[in-house]
């Protein structure tokens, strides 16, 4: 067990409060000053409560994760493709982790506060003779994403990035084929243009968001870790390939 490990064992009362807090406050800019648009909540509906990882790409640091909770609190409320009324969050669902890097969780008082929602805090590595390229995650980070998806639903970001159609890092390909999680693609859209780069301010309304669950992907045992990455990257539409169709219509 790796030592940061504590990290995962947050209070779920606790974390039922920030949901609670975070939710209220955020409610509003996802469903009253813009409109959010759900679909594919019918792939969460019979999912187990462990090892099971959704790979999406990313827009803000935090309004993309916040509103994946909003969701998973309304289908634990049997909501379908919708949020409605936010009762969803006197009793949440908080079997949720997601993967945040540990300097963009220490960068404000409400970034701290949304730590304790379940973020596992990651430290990115870096290669000083490619001007700081990433390469991915330490080890013992990876190790917490592991522990994680023993109990719980955890939220990654292959990318690692708020840029679209950057290259994905290979971990999120390795914790596939070393835990076998079913891996629940997700496309989010409109994000970027409704909050500004932390997800936490709004900057346009009126904004289309959308979040679009696909069914779960299928690896086969003997595939690398390219063509992992690779059919993950189709998945959540940030494939370069997929860049090349879009640009060209």
């Amino acid at each position: 067990m790796p030592q940061n490990s504590n990290e995962l064992k947050t209070n779920r009362f606790l974390k039922s409060v920030v949901y609670f807090i975070v939710g209220i406050f955020s409610y509003p800019g996802l469903v009253i000053f813009n409109k959010l648009k759900i679909s594919g909540t019918e792939h969460l509906e019979k999912l187990p409560k462990r090892n099971v990882l959704f790979v999406s790409n990313h827009q803000t640091y935090f309004a993309d994760v916040i509103t994946f909770l909003h969701i998973f609190c309304a289908v634990k409320w049997k909501k379908k493709n919708k949020l409605g009324i936010p009762f969803y969050l006197l009793n949440p669902y908080t079997k949720v982790y997601y993967v945040a890097a540990a300097k963009t969780m220490k960068s404000s008082f409400l970034s701290r506060l949304f730590t304790l929602a379940g973020a596992i805090t990651v430290k990115r590595t870096w290669n000083p003779d490619a001007n700081e390229s990433r390469k991915g995650l330490e080890r013992g980070d990876t190790q917490k994403i592991s522990l994680a998806l023993k109990n719980n639903w955890v939220i990654t970001f292959p990318q690692g990035t708020t840029t679209p159609f950057a290259p994905a890092r290979k971990g999120t390909a390795f914790l596939i084929k070393n835990e076998r999680p079913i891996v629940i693609p997700v496309v989010i859209s409109g994000f970027s243009k409704a909050f500004g780069k932390q997800g936490l301010k709004l900057k346009k309304i009126r904004t289309q968001l959308s979040v679009r669950f696909k069914k779960p992907l299928e690896f086969e045992v003997t595939e690398d870790l390219s063509a992992m990455t690779e059919k993950i990257m189709q998945a959540i539409e940030q494939s370069p390939k997929y860049n090349s169709t879009q640009s060209s219509t």
